[in-house]
């Protein structure tokens, strides 16, 4: 069975897979000072008797690298921790490829593979909307190459700083309101976290299709992930797709590509 650990800047995800079927998945909340004997257990706690025979992480915060690496390093299994100088398939069309987040990479990759073909067996650009910490906007070619994409800060990060920063607004449920003219303060926060991000996910999507449609000739199909996809996808106009786990999708296959390209034999 492989496992698959996207540790995210709030959420890590797990997922186990049993070739291409995915198994079993796990979001927790990561914690930055978390020892490699801490993660040993939770690990442990959420896989009980399951069978791992490989692994593939990722990580967007650094200083929860130096455990992951302490752990991965001492497990007697094929082990795959996506970073700079991992090949991953993924062609890099942006100014300095070092400075890209490797969920980002992967997700690209999943992006290419589950949603870039056309219906006629040609293949299409993707569109990946994460709705997470951060709200990334992605671009992802016919070819499987990362174009870039645009980041913006995540609904939950807005909220916080806007309770924070306003003495008469304070932090509320995140939730659709039933209407975008809100009666009360509660509703009126709402309507403007929701469905203001919402318009600003189909504002940029517009311009990204746009720009994809001229470069390439062809629409992109739009996927939704992330943790706070449930939350806000149904709330957009431009998403016509959802998978909430791309990323460890992503994992997946960039474990197999490497395992693949590990038996391959030697050119003479």
């Amino acid at each position: 069975m492989l496992l698959t650990v996207d540790v995210g800047n709030s959420q890590t995800v797990l997922a186990t897979f049993d070739g291409d079927r995915r198994v079993g998945c796990w979001r927790v909340t990561t914690a930055p000072r978390a020892t490699a004997d801490e993660l040993r257990m939770l690990w442990r706690g959420l896989l009980r008797d399951t069978e791992v025979t490989g692994v593939a992480a990722c990580s967007t915060v650094p200083a929860l690298l130096p455990a992951l690496r302490q752990l991965l390093d001492s497990l007697e299994v094929p082990v795959v921790l996506i970073g700079p100088g991992v090949r991953t398939g993924v062609p890099l069309h942006v100014d300095n490829p070092r400075e890209v987040g490797a969920d980002r990479v992967v997700t690209a990759l999943a992006a290419a593979e589950l949603f870039g073909r056309a219906p006629d067996g040609g293949r299409r650009p993707v569109v990946v909307v994460d709705f997470g910490t951060s709200t990334n906007v992605d671009a992802v070619g016919p070819d499987g190459q990362f174009l870039g994409g645009a980041l913006a800060p995540g609904v939950e990060v807005s909220r916080d700083a806007l309770a924070n920063r306003a003495a008469q607004l304070r932090s509320v449920e995140l939730s659709c309101p039933p209407h975008a003219i809100g009666k009360n303060t509660v509703a009126a926060l709402q309507s403007g976290l929701v469905l203001g991000f919402a318009g600003l996910v189909d504002g940029l999507v517009g311009r990204i299709s746009a720009e994809l449609v001229a470069q390439f000739g062809t629409a992109p199909v739009v996927v939704a992930t992330g943790g706070l996809a449930p939350l806000l996808v149904d709330s957009c106009r431009t998403i016509g797709e959802r998978e909430p786990d791309l990323t460890v999708h992503g994992l997946r296959l960039a474990f197999q590509r490497q395992q693949a390209a590990e038996r391959r034999p030697a050119a003479p």
